[in-house]
């Protein structure tokens, strides 16, 4: 993704890279209330549940959970509550066709926001990993960490 330089990371979902074969990642805007923008600053956000999906022919963020921000009172936000996409027509027609079509999944990677200030989520097209190669991803890790142990406690021949 160009531009990581100035982002400031608010949530990460580690879980879909072990879940899923990310085949591409698609930048999006959010449409939040003022108290959900209030609690993102505060870094407090938790995608590793949601998902994103087509509701009335848009792309909207599911099952994000963004904790209410305390000093609102009774003009809070529900913590849970579907938040709608914000994406170029084109592409969001394209999103959902791969979706509808090819059976991939629209997972949120990342939440963070922009040099600009702007809320933005990191979706990535995804299919699914199988068992098979989940365990596969873990053993060529597990392989990985002990090269690296070796190497590190190798002594240099003279």
């Amino acid at each position: 993704m160009s531009g990581e330089a100035g982002r400031r990371l608010v949530a990460r979902n580690r879980r879909a890279f072990h879940d899923y074969h990310i085949e591409e990642r698609i930048e999006a805007g959010l449409r939040l209330t003022g108290t959900e923008v209030k609690s993102l600053r505060q870094g407090r956000a938790n995608i590793n549940e949601a998902y994103a999906g087509e509701m009335d022919g848009e792309l909207w963020l599911f099952n994000a959970h963004i904790p209410e921000y305390a000093p609102a009172g009774r003009f809070n936000h529900e913590p849970r509550r579907p938040r709608k996409l914000l994406l170029k027509k084109r592409e969001m027609e394209r999103l959902i066709g791969a979706v509808r079509r090819r059976g991939y999944t629209l997972v949120p990677l990342s939440l963070y926001f922009n040099s600009r200030g702007w809320a933005k989520v990191e979706l990535g097209l995804a299919l699914g990993k199988k068992k098979y190669d989940k365990r596969a991803a873990e053993r060529e890790r597990e392989w990985q960490r002990q090269k690296a142990r070796l190497l590190r406690h190798r002594t240099p021949v003279e």
